[in-house]
């Protein structure tokens, strides 16, 4: 049974003496004197009957025992750290989302509205960007989920992935361009070609289809994840956007952008959202999977 003496301000002193080799600079860190925090260390060994740290010139080494008590302390003291952090950010009811290219321009605006009719009281910050932005902010805790493209199991490796529907890959222009007239791959490399760059969900799969295709390297390649470069240039030049379906769906049901007849079945893949396994202080996390239900039923994408 842990014994009750023990503070969490005894595990906060050890803790960083041992981080940073030093009493002196601990006390500074921790705003503290380092006479107090002699005392607390003094008062931690006694609740624990051993001695966890010696003085050397090199500064602080572990005992034997300290070693043992550093390991669970450290980890003990990220834990309640998570949990504070949880519990405060579940007060304030604000959940983060990371929303790939593929889902911001027609599922998002739909869940944002689905959203408001299960919890309205739930506060929701978007951050948009490339998949290794994302996830690497899903990972380093910035953000509460991801929403999008599948990625590469190289990206995905310590998420868990809920599969929401799968989507293709769009070859679009504007209306009227020379290529609508005689639609051919092959003849992909005499415009400027809007093309996903590396690192991109999509990327993979279009090069396979390329490849697949008989289309070796494009010469005028503009490599952008950025949807509002994409609508304006393909609307003004004769440009070819290959993109995400979802990115583009307003603008092709508008008539603004045209689909090119390109068979590109077989570049579809799985869009769903991507959270920490384990996690459990993510605010509204009920709620987001009732309104990315309805979203996606809704927008026939299920």
């Amino acid at each position: 049974m842990i014994d009750r003496r023990i503070k969490v301000r005894h595990v906060q002193c050890f803790v960083e003496i041992v981080r940073r080799k030093s009493l002196k600079d601990a006390a500074d860190h921790l705003s503290l004197t380092q006479p107090a925090i002699s005392k607390t260390l003094k008062e931690l060994e006694g609740i624990v009957g051993s001695t966890l740290l010696r003085r050397s010139r090199a500064g602080v080494e572990l005992t034997e025992e300290g070693a043992i008590f550093f390991r669970f302390a450290e980890t003990s003291l990220s834990a309640l750290q998570q949990a504070l952090d949880g519990v405060e950010r579940l007060a304030g009811r604000v959940l983060t989302i990371g929303a790939l290219p593929s889902v911001s321009g027609r599922l998002i605006p739909r869940l944002l509205q689905d959203l408001r009719e299960v919890a309205g009281d739930l506060r929701v910050r978007i951050q948009d960007g490339p998949h290794g932005f994302l996830v690497d902010g899903l990972r380093d805790g910035a953000l509460d989920v991801v929403i999008g493209r599948l990625g590469v199991p190289e990206t995905m490796r310590g998420l868990e992935f809920t599969q929401l529907y799968n989507e293709h890959i769009e070859f679009v222009v504007r209306p009227g361009h020379p290529l609508l007239h005689d639609p051919d791959l092959r003849r992909l490399g005499d415009w400027p070609v809007l093309f996903p760059p590396e690192g991109s969900a999509i990327r993979p799969l279009l090069d396979r289809y390329l490849i697949a295709n008989g289309v070796g390297e494009v010469p005028d390649k503009i490599e952008t994840v950025s949807g509002a470069l994409g609508r304006i240039y393909t609307r003004e030049t004769d440009a070819i956007w290959i993109i995400s379906a979802g990115v583009v769906a307003r603008e092709l049901a508008d008539g603004q952008l045209v689909r090119l007849p390109f068979d590109t079945s077989i570049t579809k893949g799985p869009v769903g959202l991507m959270t920490r396994p384990n996690e459990r202080t993510i605010p509204g996390e009920a709620a987001l999977r009732i309104a990315l239900d309805r979203s996606v039923k809704a927008l026939g994408l299920s």
